[in-house]
């Protein structure tokens, strides 16, 4: 991987984010490899060239993001269908996807700019209701919110009907976003390189109700019955949608994903073990 220009994106309301973007933009000049800052930061980098995130795909040969999982999950759906790869750097206290920590920058980036850091491919999900579509690295969510009743959320899997969820909601995740929503709703963790969809009700009425993993090439359906006014869908927690009963959301593997920086640190178990905090060897 030949790296010639750099974007960079970072969550403006973090400690530090444009402090430390600015300086890894000066470093990168430096070695003489172009910048493109994304158009909220360039403002405090004047004279260097600036993008909307959702350009930024076309534009640089890998994107550094700094902030938190929020702000790289907001930045792979900007640049889907673009085989750009993603740095996030951590500038907060927990992060499954941000793997690189403020310390470890220059290190990573001198491994990417010889081409010795290794990426993955994750998978991604298209959900359509109402006419609207969201897309998803974690997850789409079906949340009934502040209604006081729970959900019938009547599910179909290759238009084979599976069972009808009483609950207050239903997660569709993606093994990238199986240690986010799902696991906090007792989902199992699916490695992140893995293509698989996991369906994990959110407190469900029924016992017997638990969460499945599906091939990725399958179409879920899902149909929302409720007395209520509706309830809402969401893509990893960011972007969303209302459904009212009667509505119908399907969600399917998209067709492009997108591309993520390993650690150079820690392999995957680790990330395990420090973010869970696991115990290690005796």
């Amino acid at each position: 991987m030949n790296i010639r220009r750099v974007g960079i994106i970072a969550n403006m309301g973090k400690q530090n984010a444009v402090k430390e973007s600015v300086k890894l933009g000066a470093w990168l000049l430096e070695r003489g490899i172009s910048v493109v800052y994304e158009e909220e930061l360039a403002p405090k980098v004047a004279g260097l060239e600036s993008a909307t995130s959702e350009r930024m795909g076309d534009m640089v040969d890998m994107i550094v993001a700094f902030g938190g999982d929020g702000t790289l999950l907001k930045t792979a759906r900007a640049v889907q269908g673009h085989d750009v790869p993603i740095m996030g750097v951590n500038l907060g206290s927990f992060g499954f996807m941000t793997v690189v920590n403020l310390h470890e920058i220059y290190d990573a980036m001198e491994l990417a700019l010889k081409g010795d850091c290794r990426t993955s491919k994750r998978m991604m999900l298209d959900a359509s209701v109402n006419g609207g579509h969201l897309s998803a690295l974690n997850d789409v969510v079906i949340n009934r919110g502040n209604l006081s009743r729970m959900v019938n959320l009547e599910t179909f899997v290759d238009e084979k009907y599976l069972t009808t969820f009483k609950a207050d909601g239903l997660i569709i995740s993606t093994p990238t976003g199986s240690t986010a929503y799902s696991l906090s709703a007792g989902g199992p963790i699916v490695f992140p390189e893995m293509d698989a969809v996991i369906i994990t009700p959110i407190c469900p009425h029924t016992l017997s109700n638990r969460p499945i993993v599906i091939p990725p090439e399958s179409a879920i359906k899902i149909v929302l019955y409720t007395r209520e006014e509706g309830a809402t869908v969401t893509a990893d927690g960011q972007d969303s949608i209302l459904m009212k009963s009667g509505d119908t959301v399907t969600i399917v593997k998209a067709e492009h994903g997108v591309r993520l920086f390993d650690s150079s640190e820690r392999d995957y178990m680790e990330v395990l073990r420090g973010k869970l905090g696991w115990g290690g060897l005796p």
